[in-house]
């Protein structure tokens, strides 16, 4: 008991004093832009954060914010989770398959430099606007789950394999014992990165597609409008949202490598 004890302890210090570090930092920067706002005296080109505040509070309880919200984060997640799945399988079969690597780097290149606005003209033309956030966000994130992974396909140790082979142990032993242990720090480095990047993808999708009932439309109707206080209240409830479902993800992620190791003791 006494030993556990002395673990978690400096852990949880450690974790208090990272929040009480965050929270400083937060609120240095509120004051900075509280005092930015008032030197220019201007609402219109930067709003305060305590009128921000106000719009956001009479947002949240409208039946319109959470309909633009639960549009935005079905088809926007929806795209991150279709593509951590065909990226996964996509590097599987890259590392399984020198010609399906061969084959696969162009696309993959083409993907991580084509232009998003590029391909939201594109998809605009193909499909429905409805479709578009998802669309956006699977294409952007596919790349960056596909390399991180193959990479941490690439970096397994070859003597561990090569002793998985020599005793002939089972290959969902090995794949559960070696291969997802050194798959998973890419992985959770390439998801980090594919949540920022479908987020910010998906909204400008939903922007330049007038995506009716989303986020983007109303990010739109607050620029077209002038309503500098209802684009940053938009802005935060992104910031927020996504942060929220990154650190769900990602606690979702430490569970699954946690009971991992347990299978494997």
């Amino acid at each position: 008991m006494t030993s556990t004890t002395s673990r978690s302890g400096p852990r949880a210090d450690g974790g208090g004093l990272r929040l009480a570090r965050g929270a400083v930092a937060v609120l240095f920067w509120l004051v900075v832009w509280q005092l930015a706002s008032m030197a220019i005296g201007q609402e219109l080109l930067l709003v305060s954060p305590v009128a921000v505040v106000r719009t956001l509070a009479t947002l949240v309880v409208t039946r319109a914010f959470w309909a633009s919200v639960g549009y935005s984060f079905v088809r926007i997640i929806g795209g991150f989770l279709l593509a951590v799945v065909v990226g996964i399988l996509l590097a599987a079969l890259s590392g399984a398959s020198g010609a399906a690597r061969t084959l696969l780097a162009p696309l993959m290149l083409v993907l991580k430099s084509v232009p998003v606005v590029s391909f939201i003209i594109l998809v605009l033309i193909w499909a429905d606007s409805s479709t578009l956030s998802l669309v956006i966000s699977f294409l952007i994130v596919v790349p960056v789950i596909h390399t991180n992974v193959l990479e941490g396909i690439d970096r397994t140790d070859p003597k561990l394999l090569e002793l998985a082979r020599v005793f002939r142990i089972p290959l969902w032993r090995r794949f559960r014992a070696i291969d997802i242990p050194a798959i998973i720090p890419h992985f959770t480095s390439g998801a980090r990165i594919g949540l920022g990047l479908c987020w910010k993808s998906g909204i400008a999708a939903e922007v330049i597609g007038l995506s009716e009932g989303s986020i983007g439309e109303r990010l739109y109707q607050a620029k077209i409008f002038l309503s500098t206080a209802e684009l940053f209240a938009w802005t935060i409830v992104i910031v927020l949202v996504s942060f929220l479902f990154e650190r769900f993800f990602l606690a979702l992620l430490r569970r699954f490598e946690l009971r991992l190791s347990r299978w494997g003791a």
